[in-house]
């Protein structure tokens, strides 16, 4: 157990390391369809003024596939700082790095899928 490999066994990508890879190249296709689908939705649009984007945006095919897109992406992109985080941060530092762009991340999304779904239930400002 003194050597180098005593040191690192059992540890590393065979534990997680492809469960997480897995996870980012499911976010990274599932943001370039929906991606794809936002552009094309847009584009279709007969005009972009906000009354005629916020119809849109009333309809369940556009808030569902928008709510899913902010998960998607939000998803990736704390995988993604997952992995700088661990890669680059010292090691005091990496549990409170780790944590802040948890609670970054999780409020974020929150307040955009909350948002989304104001304006599809017709709430009011």
């Amino acid at each position: 157990m003194g050597t180098e490999i005593g040191r690192v066994r059992g540890l590393g990508s065979a534990g997680h390391g492809a469960h997480h890879w897995w996870h980012q190249k499911l976010t990274a296709g599932t943001n370039f369809l929906l991606m794809v689908w936002l552009l094309a939705s847009i584009a279709s649009l007969p005009s972009y003024d906000h009354a005629t984007v916020r119809l849109w945006l009333h309809s369940a095919w556009a808030a569902i596939p928008m709510a899913l897109l902010i998960a998607s992406v939000f998803y990736h992109f704390r995988l993604g700082l997952q992995v700088v985080i661990e890669d680059y941060a010292h090691k005091e530092s990496r549990f409170v790095l780790t944590v802040l762009v948890n609670v970054f991340t999780l409020a974020t999304a929150g307040t955009a899928i909350f948002s989304i779904l104001k304006v599809a239930f017709g709430a009011t400002a």
